[in-house]
């Protein structure tokens, strides 16, 4: 019963957050009188409270959070630089405290950003500074392997200092994909749900195969694996994008691509 209670709480607690509410925080007032209980209990024990700070949402948590879309493309991906182990790899725009720590744990790391980074203290990550959305900040064939996880969808919306632009994913996009060498792999995610949307200034949502129209030159990358989070914070590996229909409002779709060896490297040509 309590498993069932669940299914239908998570998908509406999810909706409360894409709307920048978390409905949780009401829910766990019922732990309030737990909390007096054991306050009271404490004291007379002998304990002696110097403040008192009520956190009320652990009572009835699991021992940490395993699910949810930067816990699962993180880990993923992080797993899948490892056995690949390229020469060098490029992060553009990812969490710090995610993907890009997972990674330095076992190898260097470049990583890329519009904004600033202050010294990590950790010799593994090296940072530049770049607007991925100008060309200039993208040397043609530069990396055999790079990364973009939850972040092409902020470009071009200010949200992080960087200039206003509708077409800024494509250009990050486009640009990123230069910067691969033939044959490198390019690992990248964003929000997906039912169609394009734009919730300004926050992020994009993109249909789930809305990438493939996005490649200046057809053919550039090919699909090596598609994985992709649901709205309940579910991973699901290795599905097959042309058989499966991807039904979420708000989940997380992770592309492994692979760069043709044959496409010769292109100049930017997205109008201004």
């Amino acid at each position: 019963m309590k498993s069932k209670f669940k299914k239908i709480l998570d998908p509406l607690f999810h909706f409360f957050l894409t709307i920048g509410f978390d409905a949780r925080h009401v829910y766990r007032v019922r732990h309030l009188n737990k909390f007096r209980t054991q306050y009271n209990q404490f004291k007379k024990l002998g304990g002696v409270i110097t403040r008192s700070y009520p956190v009320l949402s652990d009572y009835d948590t699991q021992a940490g959070s395993a699910s949810g879309h930067y816990f699962h493309q993180d880990l993923l991906i992080a797993s899948f630089i490892h056995n690949k182990n390229p020469i060098r790899h490029i992060d553009v725009g990812s969490r710090i405290d995610g993907l890009i720590a997972h990674v330095a744990s076992f190898r260097r790391i470049d990583v890329m950003d519009v904004r600033e980074l202050s010294n990590t203290g950790h010799q593994n990550i090296s940072f530049i500074k770049a607007d991925l959305m100008d060309k200039d900040s993208a040397q043609n064939n530069l990396t055999d392997s790079i990364s973009c996880l939850h972040a092409i969808e902020h470009f071009g919306l200010g949200r992080y200092g960087d200039p206003i632009d509708p077409k800024g994913h494509l250009k990050g996009f486009n640009n990123i994909v230069r910067m691969l060498k033939p044959e490198g792999y390019l690992y990248i995610s964003f929000p997906i749900g039912k169609a394009n949307e734009v919730y300004f200034n926050a992020h994009r949502v993109f249909h789930p195969k809305d990438i493939f129209t996005w490649a200046e030159d057809k053919g550039v990358l090919d699909l090596e694996r598609f994985d992709y989070v649901d709205d309940v914070g579910n991973l699901h590996q290795n599905v097959d994008l042309e058989k499966t229909e991807i039904d979420v409002v708000y989940g997380c779709g992770i592309y492994t691509f692979k760069k043709s060896k044959l496409i010769q490297p292109f100049e930017g040509r997205l109008a201004p």
